[in-house]
């Protein structure tokens, strides 16, 4: 498998209304549409969304019904606290930082510069969900 072309880890997250969330993604941190499977009562039943070469969310809209529906929660029914965390390597924090603010993320850890190399923040999405998005790159460092 090349590295720079796919991802062996791929996190995943929910959304009451994922329709809405696609949309935010997008406009918010840059994501491409990779693919959108409808569900019934319009909801998604699958989502996936690409950023660079190497990078992927899927994304779904919550289910309660289901057997890995009812292992989930939401940022909200948990006091917004996360047991899990994604993190974005993005060319120019900045720039992502301006468009999150502009698409409604509210900032949690401002925009910095890390100790141990870049800029980053971190940010909730329109539903609560965390996201940290930063300059480091993780695989250059271990080149």
């Amino acid at each position: 498998m090349n590295r720079h072309t796919y991802s062996t880890i791929i996190p995943s997250v929910r959304y009451r209304d994922a329709h809405a969330a696609i949309e935010w993604l997008v406009r918010a941190f840059g994501f491409q549409k990779n693919a959108v499977y409808e569900g019934s009562n319009n909801t998604v039943a699958h989502a996936q969304l690409t950023l660079g070469e190497g990078g992927m969310v899927m994304l779904g809209s919550v289910d309660n019904t289901s057997e890995h529906g009812k292992l989930m929660v939401q940022p909200d029914e948990i006091g917004l606290r996360e047991t899990g965390g994604i993190y974005l390597v993005v060319p120019d924090a900045d720039a992502v930082y301006a468009t999150a603010k502009a698409a409604g993320a509210t900032m949690v850890l401002d925009l910095e510069d890390k100790d141990y190399g870049g800029r980053g923040f971190t940010c909730r999405d329109l539903e609560g969900h965390l996201w940290s998005i930063g300059s480091y790159d993780p695989w250059q460092s271990t080149h």
